[in-house]
Order: structure tokens, then sequence, then C-alpha cells
């Protein structure tokens, strides 16, 4: 019987809302927050549309002293995890001992500033550069920065897998939790793409939504008519608990983590194997991890980013997985965009609430389907159900797939051999 890992608390900072239940309402209600980016602003002739999350005052999370010289990704991460331990109810040093808490915290660092340093260097040279640069951009900085503010002494560390990140991150958090090194482990991602530089990079590469008259059409997962991805900006951040530590101090939960694995396509370093086999293995291990079987899985949150071959591989490996009888499918990017890394964190907090109120999120603006009998696409409207076992998806470049597995508290389970 494999040790139940609860979440207790959700911390999210996104295009459609700075809490589990507004995000979960805008995925549910197909409200996106894609925007045409003014033309005052740095983006603007770089990228159609966007998703941008609400401007964080730095100094409402970090000394005054310290929040000159710091990237949004940064952050964004600490009131992700700010809001989370509050959702929580839990106090580090009060309800739990700081080296019994980990932090595995992930994205691909401070690019954005990163990139106007180098800016400042080619027009000041040396005098141009902060001395404060590196613990501004570096990628372990959102880790760690949550660390010494909440005074966290465990095991604290990022994980680099692109946009499998948030997704690996809850997965190595089940890890800590389960090997007994830790009692509580705050695991997310948080990434900070919408600056130029990072924008022409993905338009160059063909890979971003364009054209669209209604910026919120844009993002269209798994529609016929999709020609690429809308980037989004945000941060998640989980407090996982081993249940027998929640219940000790009279925590809710929202929902368990029940197993999770990880593979590689070893094919491309960015398109994914187009027959999704490998992808397909990851989520019959990630079952195979919490127990369970594919006819367990009553609802499947899609990686779904409307790239082309992207969402073509992941319904073949859906197909390869279920045959004839998919689970209801939907990928709620269509609504939030594709926050990279942090994708996986907001997608495994919409599946804890589709749990918790039994109504599963449609995809936005799947008006034409591609042709998919055997994939049961929930779309226009939520769709009332019990799932009882949410199976959710993200993949990255690099050929990163990560498959969670999420349970109802009471679920019972058994093997968990991650």
């Amino acid at each position: 019987m494999a040790t139940s890992m609860a979440v207790t608390g959700i911390g999210l900072v996104s295009p459609v809302g700075t809490s589990a239940a507004e995000v979960f309402a805008a995925a549910c209600e197909g409200r996106s927050g894609a925007v045409r980016p003014a033309p005052e602003h740095p983006l603007h002739g770089l990228l159609d549309v966007a998703a941008f999350s609400a401007d964080i005052d730095p100094v409402s999370v970090l000394p005054a002293t310290e929040a000159r010289f710091v990237d949004r990704a940064i952050v964004m991460a600490l009131r992700a995890a700010e809001d989370a331990l509050a959702d929580a109810g839990l106090e580090v040093g009060r309800d739990v001992d700081p080296s019994r808490v980990a932090v595995v915290v992930s994205g691909v660092g401070g690019l954005a500033l990163l990139s106007e340093q180098v800016t400042s260097y080619a027009g000041k040279g040396r005098l141009g550069v902060s001395p404060y640069l590196l613990p501004g951009v570096l990628p372990n900085m959102a880790a760690a920065r949550i660390a010494i503010k909440f005074g966290i002494q465990g095991f604290t560390s990022s994980v680099g897998t692109a946009c499998a990140s948030g997704a690996q991150s809850i997965g190595e958090a089940l890890r800590i939790l389960r090997a007994g090194e830790a009692d509580v482990v705050l695991a997310g991602c948080s990434e900070a793409p919408l600056f130029p530089t990072f924008a022409a990079a993905f338009g160059n590469a063909r890979a971003l939504a364009h054209g669209w008259a209604d910026p919120t059409d844009a993002s269209r997962p798994f529609d016929r008519r999709r020609n690429g991805l809308v980037l989004a900006e945000g941060a998640g951040v989980l407090v996982l608990e081993r249940a027998e530590h929640a219940r000790a101090r009279g925590a809710g939960r929202y929902a368990d983590v029940l197993g999770w694995a990880a593979t590689n396509d070893a094919y491309h370093p960015t398109t994914p194997r187009p027959d999704g086999s490998v992808a397909a293995r990851c989520m019959s291990l990630a079952l195979r991890d919490a127990g369970l079987e594919p006819a367990d899985v009553g609802y499947l949150n899609a990686h779904g980013t409307g790239t082309k071959a992207g969402d073509l591989a992941e319904l073949r490996a859906i197909r390869t997985v279920y045959g004839q009888s998919s689970p209801p499918v939907s990928s709620t990017k269509g609504v939030t965009g594709h926050l990279l890394g942090a994708s996986g964190v907001i997608e495994a907090a919409i599946g804890m609430l589709a749990l918790q109120r039994g109504l599963l999120p449609p995809t936005a603006n799947l008006d034409d389907p591609e042709p998919d009998p055997e994939v049961d696409h929930i779309v226009k409207e939520p769709r009332a159900a019990q799932p009882g076992v949410v199976l959710s998806n993200s993949f990255g470049f690099g050929g990163h797939n990560v498959s969670l597995v999420l349970g109802d508290p009471g679920l019972k389970q058994s093997g968990g051999t991650g």
C-alpha cells in the first residue's frame, strides 16, 4: 500500500486569477486570459497575442533592499508560495520543524532580467552590469528565496525539464515524501517568458498562434484550425504533506498525489515523437506507480498546447493507452495559454478542483476537433461527473514527458514505487 500524500495548499499566479477557485471558474466558463499587446508594449509586433498575469510589487514579497533587482519569475514564485502556505494554514516552525520541510520550485530563471543586463553591458560595458545579477536570475533562486523567506532548512532544489518542470517538481515532491525525507514539501514552478528576446525566439520558430481577429480565439488545443501556442506567464506552488502530518494538524485536503512517472522521447530537441509511444508509456507508468488501471481515470487534463505536431502526438498517446474508449479529455490551455513549466502546476490544481466539485472543464475554442472518435473531448460546456482519479500530462522540449495521478483523499490504492 502506497503512503498517501495530501495537497493541503494551493497558490497560483495566472492570467485568469490568483486562486484555485478563480482559475477553475475561468476554465469551466471558457474565459480566456489572452490579449493583444498594446502598441506601446515591448512585445507589440513580436507576437499577436499573449496572456499576462497581474503585476506584483516586489516589495510585497521581499524586503525593499532586496526587491530592487529580482526577476519577475522569482517575485511570482514567492507570491504563489506565500499564498499556498496561507491556504494550507501552515507556518514553518510552528506547525512543522523547518528541517522537515523541502522546496522543489522550478523554472528557467530570470531570463528577462538577464536579457536587460546583456543590453546594458553592450552599451556601458562592465559598469553596466549589476553586482546583484546572479541572485536575481539563477534558476535555483525561486526555490532558494522561498526557503530563505519562510525559514525552510530541508532539501531545496529546482528541476530543469522545460515545460514539464512544474509537473516533475510535484513528482519529485512525492518521491521525497515517500522516502521519509520530509513531512512537507512546497512544489511548483514560475515562468516569466513575456519579454522581447524570448518572444522573438518562439516567433521565429513558428510556434506562436497568429492571425486571429479576437485574441481569445487564438489558443485552441486539438482544433483543426490551431496554428500555435499562446505564450503566457505565471506561477503555481502546492503544499504537499504526508497524510498523517496533515491529519495531525487538522488540515483540509484538496486531493492526494497518488503516482507519477517521467520518460524521454529520445527523438528530437523540440519535436515530440510523432506516434506518442513514449508519452503513452509515461502515462501507463504513472498509473502503475499509483496502483491503478487506465479505466480508473475519470478525467484527463491534457498537455494540449495548440501546436500541430504536439497535439497530434498526445492524441496518439491517449489512443495507445485507451484504445477505443478514453476518459473525458480537455486541455485548459485554451483558457490560460501556455505558461511553460508552470502550466503543469496550474493544471494539477484544476484537476484537484474537478475532483472536489464534480465538474470537468472543457477545451476552449475546440470547434472542429481532429478526427479522433476514440478520444472523448469535453467541448463547449463543463461536464458534470465525479472523476475519482485525474491524470495530468505535461511534455517539454528535449522530449521530456511527465504524468501525474491525482485522486480523492479517501481513494484507496495499492502499489507506489516511485
